[in-house]
């Protein structure tokens, strides 16, 4: 296993920043795109159960009408990729079913080895503790966590990306065929590489000192 030096990761994580300006001449190279896609796979979710589905979209006709449900910014459209980060809605005991079937498939044991894994999720979704829980608020926050991987897999890279929550989701679902589908956009992430003429580039990073944001407990 080969690892990241400490003062590597930190470069980069210095270097990323939400990128305003893409430059839309530059394409992200296939295998970067690919270990990117596979970042996404990866990522952690609550019982593992990966309530989301991440839309790439290419059709620029596509993002151009997003465009207008993007508030004006650009990035939807001059990037070199679009991603689109959505929630499966709903989840429920078929979705719970489903990841069992593909555990059981990837870990190569029997399903009936995984009822009671499977009833401890089934009855956290259907009776959870919490009487505010919400499962699509839920599903939500995984999908943040998601967005988080990609960010600093694209970051280690050397790839840029722009968090957009600033989209009209439901309009977001209208163009791209997902309403009534059971996914529902949670927010949106253009990746690519900066403009060279994109000021924010060169501006110091503003972050609270770490003894304010971080605390020791002994």
């Amino acid at each position: 296993m080969s690892t990241l030096p400490p003062d590597a990761l930190l470069q980069q994580l210095q270097w990323r920043y939400a990128t305003k300006q893409f430059d839309p001449s530059q394409t992200i190279p296939e295998a970067i795109w690919d270990a990117l896609e596979k970042s996404l796979m990866l990522t952690p979710s609550s019982f593992g159960l990966q309530p989301w589905k991440f839309f790439v979209v290419y059709n620029p006709d596509l993002r151009q009408q997003l465009l207008e449900y993007s508030f004006g910014q650009t990035q939807v459209v001059d990037a070199s990729h679009l991603v689109v980060l959505a929630i499966k809605t709903a989840v429920g005991a078929d979705e719970v079913d489903h990841y069992m079937q593909r555990t059981a498939e990837v870990r190569q044991v029997e399903i009936e080895s995984l009822t009671g894994f499977a009833n401890v999720i089934k009855n956290f979704l259907a009776h959870p503790h919490n009487p505010e829980f919400d499962r699509d608020d839920w599903a939500a926050r995984q999908v943040y966590i998601a967005l988080g991987q990609l960010m600093t897999s694209a970051a280690v890279l050397g790839v840029d990306t722009c968090p957009m929550e600033g989209i009209i989701p439901a309009k977001y679902d209208e163009v791209l065929g997902l309403t009534d589908t059971g996914y529902q956009t949670v927010l949106a992430c253009p990746v690519g590489y900066r403009h060279a003429d994109d000021k924010y580039a060169h501006l110091p990073k503003v972050r609270f000192k770490q003894e304010d944001i971080v605390a020791h407990i002994p």
